[in-house]
């Protein structure tokens, strides 16, 4: 059996023909994501559980739904006050 035409190929070989501002763009979205979960996590975590929306178990698990969970945590899932 034979892959389809420009199927093969590595990881790295893919990476490369990508046009530079595509691999700029998944960068910068890249870093943009792992800001929004660690300062997500960092909330969570310091936050008494009284000024949070729903378990906290379930909102770190929610942080693995990239990138909507941190997202929808710094949104919805905090109380204010």
């Amino acid at each position: 059996m034979t892959l389809p035409s420009g199927a093969a190929g590595t990881a790295q070989e893919k990476w490369e023909r990508l046009p530079r501002w595509q691999q700029t763009g998944i960068v910068a979205l890249a870093a943009v994501e792992v800001v929004l979960t660690t300062q997500a996590a960092v909330d969570l975590f310091r936050r008494p559980r009284g000024q949070v929306r729903g378990p906290k178990t379930l909102w770190f698990l929610g942080f693995t739904v990239q990138p909507f969970g941190p997202i929808a945590y710094l949104a919805l899932g905090r109380r204010r006050g």
